[in-house]
This record gives C-alpha cells, structure tokens and sequence, in this order.
C-alpha cells in the first residue's frame, strides 16, 4: 500500500520537539540473560536500527511546553515490544505522571517480540496500567499511528490515547495481513487495515503525516495544557426576564431558515486552535454532530455540537452522533476541561435502526453523563431544540439560549396532531407550550438570554454566543 516516507525513531524525536529540548530517559539495556542466538539477534538488530532497543523514550518539548515522548522504531525487530522495551515504555509514562506533563506516542510495531513470548506478551499490561494512572491523574495521552502498527501494540498503547492518529496509508490492524492468510488460506479482504478507512470508520480521529505531527501536538496542547487568555469576544447585555420576546412560530421558523447560524459558524468565528475529533473511537461515526478541543474566547474547552446542516431526513442524528457526545464528555472530564455543548437539532433518528441501536439509552446516558459531572459545563440552545435529541445535550450547570432559539418535547406540528389531529396548529401549540428561550428564561431552564438582531450575520451571532460561553466559563 502507497504509504508515506517510513522516518526513523530518531528523525521522528527531531521532526516533533523543539530543537535541543530531547532528554533520553532510557537506560542500558542489559541482553546477557539472554540466549546466545537471541544476543546475536539483539545485536544485529541494534546496528541495523541505530538505536539500543525497539523504543526509545524521553523528556522534551513542543513550542516550549514539556512532554514525555515515546517512540517507535521499526528497524529494530519489526518494532516489537519485549520486555526491556515494555519497562522501558510503563516506566516513561510514570516518570511522565510523576512530572505532571502529557505523553505523546508515536508506534510502529508488529507486536509482541516472539522471541521473548509470553513474558513479553503479558508485559503490554503493565503498560496499560502505567497509562490509565497517567489518564487518571488528568493528564493527556496523544497517539501517532505509524506504517506498519499491529497485534499487541495497537491492542494496547497504541489505542488508549485521548487523540489518536494515523499517518497515510499506514497498515492499521490487530492481526497482521500476512498472518491472518497464513492461518485461514485466504487473505484479508483490502483496504480495511487502513489509516484512511479506519479515520472514515471513527476509530481514529484524523489522517496526519508524520511531518505535520508537530502542529497537531502543537494544536491539541493549546487546549489542554495552555491557560485560558484574555476575552476578545464582544459581549452583549442579555435580554432581561420578563421581556416579552418574539413570536414562538417566527422563531421556529428562523431557525429553520437556511443560512442560519451553527456550530461551524460558532467554531469559525468564535474560536480559535480548534482540532476536530471525528468518531467514537470505538468503530462509530456520526456526521450530524462535531467534537472538537478548540478555545471559546480564550477559554480551552472540549466542544460537542449538533449540526444542523447535517441533520436531514436522510441523514437524522442517530445513536452514534450520541455516543460521540458521550466521549467528549467523558474526555473533558478526565482532562478536567470545560464541556460546551450546543443544541441544535429537529430531533433524534426515528426508525427500527434507531431503536435496535439504543437511541432512547443513548439520550438517557448523555443526560445520566451530563448531570453528574464535576468539571464545569455550559450548553446552548443555539437554534432548534426539539425532543429527546435536544435534550440529551440540554442539563449543564449554565444553560445559554439564543434570543429565537426554542426547545420542545415534540416539533410543534407533531405536538398539534397528537392534540387537534392536524398539522394546521403548529404555530398555537408552539405558543401554548411555552418553547421560547424567553419563556424557558422565566421558568428557570435558562440561565441568559443572548439577544438577536435582525441584521445579525452568522458570524455576528457567533461571536456574542463565544462572548457569553467565555464569560460564564470565567465565572
């Protein structure tokens, strides 16, 4: 497969730090217990790599901030994992935890060193222990999927990153092509073990060549270890309670109107160092919702979004838009950042798929996540917020409406046939139900009010939203 430039691991430790920031943290590694073939395998290995074992490890930095690096190389027996690179590995990360700085993962890998077996399989535990200690301690873990990463690599540190990548057309699998023939006669189906299907499948978040993996460490460290900046954002007064507000079914229909402001418009204008997440992470992947590590007016935060101009009758916000909320929650409080989500929807996926799915569990775990979390969270009703689908995002600790944005059970239409038997009391029902962000203001379910105005452009309406989250993030 056309995959690109396969660089060393001393080339890649060049290519990401700072120049002259590398500190190795390996030690010696000691072979004389080993068996004399074994030795000689060691030693041709090491001067065909360059490098004294499979990994090497280390403290450095990233446009001045500190990380433990971790680093692959394939030229020293396929990059397989014995036991001296696992406690090579396990003990960087804890040094990493013990400092209080993140870890960043670069593999390259066909697995367990077979010449070592066992002992060395079981070692990839000891690596995963040291990992969510270091995730525990709300620290970060960005992975880089090199050409080729398999077996017990990829089935361990390879995937427990917050961030993970792949470089193009890198092989990407559990169990190596070549084996997998070997023992069943025929071959792997293609295409599947790729860095670009896998990206499509939601298994890691981006395709990223290993030269612009410096800029990607650069973005998702913005986020998660910069502190918050000054607000740049224009706030305006929020509209006071009691106000009487717009017309419900005028404002239905603005926010259905196409032009209207979204979550893209809000990550385009009021953000800034925005890196998308794409996918569970587990193997879904749901357009109609964005996930992304991105500063709101200064403040570093993890964003999920619902996406209206994804969000058709063919493509409705299913199961798996949700379980992407879902993992944004649970990254923003295990990084201990903020969480923003913004409502924005018609509503959640109607269909037998959505049910066999779990649609209604889904929307029930996102309210479950949302109201038990420790970090602090803001949400917005930035447009349409109609049923479950809304509300699954709704319950934070500040909620923040847009002056025309509405909430409801069902859409008015819906609402009007179950009590008339017609659509034809869309705009009544609207009324009667109390949808508006003005009347939710009243009632409590919305803390502020942005106001709108008529000659508002998307990009005017994003910056007072931004100005608001910041303000409220800010306390």
């Amino acid at each position: 497969m056309g995959t690109t430039r396969q660089w060393t691991a001393r080339e890649l430790i060049d290519l990401v730090l700072d120049d002259g920031s590398y500190e190795s943290w390996d030690e010696p590694v000691d072979i004389s217990g080993h068996g004399d073939g074994y030795q000689d395998e060691l030693r041709a290995a090491a001067e065909n790599a360059g490098t004294d074992e499979s990994v090497l490890t280390g403290r450095g930095a990233v446009n001045g901030r500190p990380v433990a690096l971790i680093v692959n190389e394939f030229r020293f027996l396929a990059g397989s994992i014995g036991v001296a690179a696992a406690e090579r590995i396990a003990n960087a990360v804890r040094r990493a935890t013990a400092a209080g700085i993140p870890v960043v993962a670069s593999t390259s890998s066909g697995g367990t060193r077979m010449q070592e077996g066992t002992r060395a399989f079981v070692r990839m535990v000891e690596i995963t222990r040291a990992l969510m200690e270091h995730r525990a301690a709300g620290l970060p873990y960005l992975v880089h999927l090199r050409h080729p990463t398999t077996g017990g690599v990829y089935a361990s540190w390879g995937s427990l990153g917050h961030v993970t990548v792949a470089e193009p057309g890198a092989l990407v699998g559990f169990l190596g092509p070549k084996v997998f023939e070997a023992l069943n006669g025929h071959p792997f189906p293609a295409g599947v073990q790729t860095a670009e299907n896998l990206a499509a499948k939601g298994v890691v978040d981006a395709v990223v060549a290993s030269e612009d993996l410096r800029r990607l460490f650069d973005l998702a460290l913005a986020v998660l270890v910069d502190p918050p900046t000054a607000a740049t954002q224009e706030r305006r007064t929020p509209v006071p309670a009691g106000t009487d507000g717009p017309v419900a079914w005028d404002s239905i229909e603005r926010t259905r109107a196409p032009g209207r402001a979204g979550v893209r418009d809000l990550l385009k204008y009021g953000a800034a160092g925005t890196l998308r997440l794409r996918g569970t992470d587990e193997g879904e992947r749901d357009e109609t919702v964005i996930v992304a590590l991105t500063r709101l007016d200064g403040i570093p935060c993890v964003l999920v979004g619902q996406d209206h101009t994804r969000q058709t009758a063919a493509t409705p916000m299913g199961p798996a838009a949700l379980r992407e909320a879902r993992r944004a929650m649970r990254l923003a409080e295990e990084l201990r950042l903020p969480l923003v989500t913004v409502v924005d929807t018609p509503g959640a996926e109607l269909s037998p798929a959505a049910e066999e799915r779990a649609i209604a569990g889904e929307i029930a775990r996102c309210i479950a996540t949302l109201v038990t979390m420790t970090v602090p969270t803001v949400s917005v009703i930035l447009g349409q917020g109609c049923g479950g689908g809304a509300l699954a995002l709704l319950p934070a600790a500040t909620v923040i409406a847009t002056e025309h944005a509405w909430l409801s059970p069902l859409p008015p239409e819906g609402a009007s046939v179950i009590r008339h038997g017609t659509v034809d009391r869309a705009a009544e029902m609207a009324a009667s139900q109390g949808v508006r962000a003005i009347d939710l203001l009243a009632g409590g379910e919305v803390h502020v009010v942005v106001p709108e105005h008529d000659d508002d452009t998307p990009a005017d309406l994003a910056h007072a939203v931004a100005a608001e989250i910041g303000h409220r993030l800010r306390g």
